[in-house]
């Protein structure tokens, strides 16, 4: 009797315990392959809507959007509760995104100007220590911002800084002729002759460069030069100078696509108004 009940117990606990060994093979399997597929057959809407996985997440101030396509790769990435490897995806605006388990939306637009003082270099952080714009500006926006172009450490004058990328793309384009002034203070006084030499196309370094405008500057000595390019290559208007003999002492930009230094002190930042925003955004 004792070892009937002993067997019909055993045959009950083994029983209970099949649906659970049922229930673990399904997450042993689970793969991100096979949750990619529910998720590529339930897509909201047709491909051509939407924004693309790694804009959003590039959006969201995770990360640049190369790096958004390495995470989403690796399995970083979940939109409702699902896992998504496919670069393509486009996420509709009712999604849930997440990224390693914290729920991402796209950051506020944010545009700041900067006055830049000398002595600041134009990049992220600096591994040697030397002080970098991104100091100036670390109060001004909790989002992630970046400088849209460089301005080289010993020179002064508008920088702009986003997280629109798209924006910060269209005005570093050499085709959109994005409008730069520059205030150039030379070691000696600019020779007329050498004045006209600088007056259309000049060749730097065996590449052309095209100079809109150049004068002396109103009201000041012949050293004060006044030059508008549109060309956004490195320390292009000290090389230009250099190529008819003289060198920069100072050099200070002064317009940035129509932005000026209005009201606007050495060192100080200050976000763009909505009609700025929108002109930046209207130039072809």
């Amino acid at each position: 009797m004792n070892s009937n009940k002993n067997s019909s117990r055993g045959r009950q606990e083994g029983k209970k315990n099949t649906p659970l060994s049922r229930k673990s093979k399904p997450l042993a399997r689970k793969s991100a392959k096979k949750t990619f597929t529910k998720i590529k057959d339930t897509k909201k809407s047709d491909p051509s809507s939407g924004i693309r996985l790694n804009k959003y997440i590039a959006n969201s101030g995770v990360c640049s959007r190369r790096e958004a396509d390495t995470y989403i790769e690796h399995g970083s990435v979940e939109v409702n509760g699902k896992l998504v490897t496919e670069m393509g995806y486009k996420v509709q605006p009712d999604d849930i995104v997440r990224f390693d388990g914290t729920s991402i939306t796209p950051e506020q637009k944010r545009y700041i100007l900067l006055n830049k003082p000398k002595n600041y270099i134009t990049t992220m952080d600096d591994e040697r220590g030397r002080k970098t714009v991104m100091e100036l500006v670390a109060n001004a926006s909790k989002e992630r911002i970046y400088p849209v172009g460089r301005l080289d450490r010993n020179t002064t004058g508008l920088l702009l800084f986003t997280n629109d990328g798209d924006l910060a793309k269209k005005l570093t384009h050499p085709k959109h002729n994005v409008r730069k002034l520059y205030h150039a203070s030379l070691d000696r006084k600019l020779e007329l002759r050498d004045l006209e030499k600088l007056r259309g196309e000049v060749i730097i370094e065996g590449r052309k460069v095209f100079i809109d405008a150049v004068s002396y500057v109103n009201g000041e000595p012949k050293t004060e030069i006044g030059i508008e390019i549109h060309s956004g290559r490195n320390r292009i208007v000290r090389k230009i100078f250099e190529h008819v003999g003289y060198k920069v002492n100072k050099l200070d930009r002064v317009i940035f696509a129509e932005l000026t230094k209005k009201n606007l002190p050495r060192g100080r930042w200050r976000e763009l108004t909505n009609l700025e925003v929108a002109n930046l955004q209207k130039m072809q």
